[in-house]
């Protein structure tokens, strides 16, 4: 079953972990969990390292010594072990998504193909500049051959990684558009079935805003294919209470039902310490969607949505990027050459690097400098009233400290 037709079935939010082992028996235990849980879930395989950067040879190294990865090489497991650990999941109808974290994902998606699996995410801005130091034309043409490989298998699904970009202190505007443009990527190669993703940030009704933003310019720019909204629970520095964890997870979980997202990655309390155990992801499942479930039984939420422009700063970003060539692959080139796209805090040299986000003092992320960007100006600070280094950390320890003093 595709993740289309499985999101389809019911309308309750589905749930999915970010697991991966290296062990294939280890792994397939994992997804059998996966399929047996209290819960409405997609299984997940996620690669280790060392196949995110195509080196194959140190993962053989690794698995000849008997040294555990942070996930599945799948480039050097034969197809027929990778197919029979999730023959199972195709056999109760629970769809399986690889996640890889690559730059240059046409090997991986090769292997995809010869292991039966046909979903998976990222896409050539958000797996590039905050992953690697691969020059993006590179990545975007060779994510263009991954894609046209991907489209020919039946049931194919990709997912943008857009909404995430380096996880916090990026502006939604920006996120939402990253996304909308790497499915229309996606679309022009071929797709017929993608995802969008956000992930879930400093401030809940900026957060609605921004998901409002992504449904309305999605109906306009994917009306032509199947696609739906993916939420990621918070991807920055996490709560190092099990309650405070639990909290901000919660809220996620409430998040993505009242903001329309059909699917959400969840996060565990371990997140603080180390990689999360099977058990631990299939807690942090079943308490999301124990909670989403609760949610949607409530009353419905009849806050009225305040615009603060995210929309309108998206849909400027898009059709700017739209502007500079039909090719979406060129237009996102240009856009960063340019500096039409520029993600703040990225050190990748392809990113102009002259655009900043900021936490104002309710706690939403703010533009303090847009570059190139064609946004409104922000008022000038100042002299001497750029971030300094303290006031960074301060900001990316923003909601670990929210959710730990509310327990505390």
């Amino acid at each position: 079953m595709t993740i289309s037709e499985f999101i389809a079935q019911d309308g309750v939010l589905v749930v999915q972990p970010r697991m991966g082992f290296s062990d294939p028996d280890l792994m397939r235990r994992g997804l059998l969990a996966v399929a047996q849980a209290s819960a409405r879930a997609v299984a997940t395989i996620t690669l280790d390292s060392y196949t995110r950067v195509n080196d194959v040879p140190a993962a053989a190294v690794a698995l000849r010594d008997g040294v555990p990865l942070n996930g599945y090489p799948i480039l050097n497991h034969p197809p027929s072990v990778t197919r029979a650990m999730v023959e199972p999941l195709a056999a109760a109808g629970i769809p399986v998504q690889v996640r890889h974290g690559s730059a240059l994902p046409l090997e991986i998606f090769a292997a995809l193909a010869e292991c039966g699996l046909a979903a998976t995410e990222g896409g050539p801005v958000s797996y590039c500049l905050p992953y690697s130091r691969v020059p993006l034309p590179q990545a975007v043409d060779n994510w263009a051959r991954a894609c046209d490989l991907l489209a020919r298998a039946p049931g194919a699904h990709l997912e943008s990684f857009g909404g995430c970009m380096l996880g916090q202190l990026c502006p939604p505007s920006l996120l939402v558009a990253i996304s909308v443009l790497e499915a229309m990527f996606f679309r022009q190669h071929g797709l017929r079935s993608v995802s969008l993703s956000y992930a879930q940030q400093t401030d809940r009704r900026q957060d609605m805003e921004a998901m409002d933003a992504m449904h309305r310019i999605a109906a306009v720019e994917l009306s032509d294919v199947d696609w739906h909204i993916v939420l990621y629970a918070y991807m920055g520095v996490f709560p190092r209470t099990r309650s405070g964890a639990l909290d901000l997870l919660g809220d996620a979980a409430e998040l993505a039902v009242h903001g329309g997202a059909d699917r959400l990655i969840v996060k565990t309390p371990a997140e603080a310490f180390r990689i999360p155990t099977i058990e631990e992801n299939i807690s942090a499942m079943e308490y999301a969607a124990a909670v989403a479930d609760e949610v949607a039984r409530g009353d419905p939420k009849t806050e009225r949505l305040v615009d603060t422009g995210v929309y309108a700063e998206a849909r400027t970003l898009v059709d700017a990027v739209l502007d500079l060539s039909p090719d979406i692959g060129r237009a996102l080139r240009l856009a960063f050459a340019r500096g039409v796209l520029d993600v703040p805090y990225c050190l990748h040299p392809d990113n102009a690097g002259l655009s900043r986000g900021v936490l104002d003092d309710s706690g939403r992320l703010r533009w303090s400098r847009v570059g190139r960007m064609p946004l409104p100006r922000p008022p000038d600070p100042g002299p001497g009233r750029s971030t300094p280094s303290a006031d960074l950390l301060s900001a990316l320890s923003y909601v670990e400290r929210k959710y730990d003093r509310a327990t505390l």
